[in-house]
């Protein structure tokens, strides 16, 4: 199994940019799952993820609508991104079962799910499992931890083009 990969964020402006180069990556079906804290960072990734999409966009916080979607034919992004918020969810397996939450996770997009550790229990073992840390105002500490060849695949090519490893 590969290694997680720790680093760094200096900025926001960085951890989009780290999400564009994941996004860029992606491929029908992927699923990754944010961790963090309020404030550490899990919508920034996301919008950096859009943007390596194709979608130019904003990107906002689904914690109210609990799902965005980004289609093609409305972003002329190269697949869809499903992204999908927890947080809100007072009993979060039996009411992500009630959004149709399969039909996301095994379809045609990209689905990254914030607050992903409340409903583990029903996500796919396989993903890219991303934990952010606040470490200052400006600083995010990121751990990228891959689960099944699909995404240590994708965690040694993101280390390719983003470090150059």
């Amino acid at each position: 199994m590969e290694q997680a990969l720790d680093f760094i964020s200096h900025s926001v402006t960085q951890t989009q940019r780290i999400g564009a180069r994941l996004g860029e990556l992606v491929m029908p079906g992927d699923v990754f799952l944010l961790e963090g804290e309020l404030g550490s960072g899990k919508t920034c990734l996301t919008q950096g993820i859009a943007r390596g999409l194709g979608i130019n966009g904003f990107v906002r916080s689904p914690t109210f609508t609990l799902i965005n979607e980004y289609r093609p034919a409305d972003w002329s992004c190269r697949l869809p991104l499903y992204h999908i918020d927890f947080y809100r969810l007072d009993q979060p397996v039996a009411e992500a079962l009630d959004l149709g939450l399969d039909d996301y996770l095994y379809g045609d997009g990209l689905c990254v799910v914030e607050w992903a550790e409340r409903a583990t229990s029903i996500l796919p073992t396989a993903r890219l499992y991303v934990q952010l840390k606040f470490i200052s105002e400006t600083k995010r500490g990121l751990r990228l931890t891959p689960t099944g060849p699909r995404y240590e695949a994708l965690l040694r090519e993101f280390k390719r083009r983003a470090f150059g490893i």
